[in-house]
């Protein structure tokens, strides 16, 4: 009988590993090989132009990395050593600093081991992979208010995966520090209601220079061109040309390299999704785009408005301090 007893606890055991075995071996495939950790005490995992203002701003890049591989492996984590992937990375940080600091807000912004565009092919994936990437920009933040900031006010924006970054930043960021933020930009994504439950600092702008608020929006041509893990559940949304939220529309100048060309915006109350006529490109975007689906033009489209609200909103929180 304990011979019995014995081998029986054999075989279960035997089980459990093959199964333990296994499930790891799906979660190793699922997440793959993970880059070297950044240090933000290194100041080449920064991009940095302090220019000695009163106020900061502080932003988190949108997804700007592919898969990759690491030997024979596929990783799916940008690697912030890389001279190829950083400068992937550095258009946009070096892009949104010219569109949006106007020359006189300190700029900060962390390379950070963002998940892959191949990523963002199933929502499921991504959120299995986000935490590590998610990690890397609370890190970086924490770093930041430790030895960047300086107990300035500050502006924290992030774009696509970034906006999903600072969502997280917010949510841990305690009331001694939100007191300094003039506003939270959270371009091209959503906030759902998980996320007002769980931070209670996330209030919706209603006006262009109401302060201590988040903006949010997602662009479109029409309702059908909206990209679910960007906007579906979406509660906070506003024109960022004309600062309402109301459907009125408004128009905006698109300016290009070689053209300036005039579009409209408005505000569909409904779906919460930023409708603009007139633009012409039919470009999709690759693995989330869908045709109608504006989600690469955020930054481009609105940058001059967004630039001036900033401004304004800097402005307004200054007068109340």
């Amino acid at each position: 009988m304990t011979n019995l007893s014995k081998a029986s606890r054999m075989v279960v055991a035997g089980c459990l590993v093959l199964f333990f075995c296994s499930w790891y071996g799906g979660k190793n495939e699922l997440i793959g090989p993970i880059p070297e950790r950044p240090d933000y005490s290194d100041s080449s995992q920064w991009y940095i132009r302090d220019r000695h203002g009163d106020v900061d701003l502080f932003y988190i890049i949108s997804t700007e990395t592919g898969d990759h591989l690491v030997g024979e492996d596929t990783c799916h984590f940008a690697d912030t050593q890389d001279d190829y992937q950083r400068n992937q990375m550095l258009k946009e940080m070096h892009a949104v600093d010219s569109f949006y600091s106007s020359g006189k807000l300190n700029y900060y912004s962390p390379y950070y081991r963002q998940v892959s565009m191949h990523s963002w092919a199933s929502e499921e994936m991504a959120m299995a992979r986000l935490p590590l990437a998610m990690a890397d920009a609370m890190r970086s933040w924490d770093y930041y208010l430790k030895h960047f900031n300086q107990e300035r006010p500050f502006v924290i924006a992030g774009f696509s995966q970034g906006a999903h970054a600072m969502l997280d930043i917010l949510k841990h960021m305690p009331d001694s520090v939100a007191e300094r933020m003039v506003a939270a930009y959270c371009i091209g994504y959503k906030i759902t209601q998980r996320d007002t439950s769980q931070c209670k600092i996330l209030r919706p702008a209603k006006g262009a220079d109401d302060t201590g608020v988040t903006i949010c929006f997602n662009s479109v041509k029409t309702p059908e061109g909206a990209v679910a893990v960007c906007s579906e559940g979406n509660l906070f949304a506003i024109n960022p040309v004309n600062w309402r939220t109301d459907s009125v529309s408004t128009p905006f100048v698109l300016y290009g390299r070689r053209k300036n060309d005039t579009l409209s915006v408005s505000l569909d109350p409904e779906s919460r999704l930023l409708l603009v006529k007139g633009y012409q490109q039919k470009y999709i975007m690759s693995v989330i785009g869908k045709p109608g689906n504006y989600h690469y033009m955020e930054l481009k489209f609105y940058w001059p408005y967004i630039r001036q609200n900033i401004a304004d909103r800097v402005d307004a929180f200054m007068r109340k301090e």
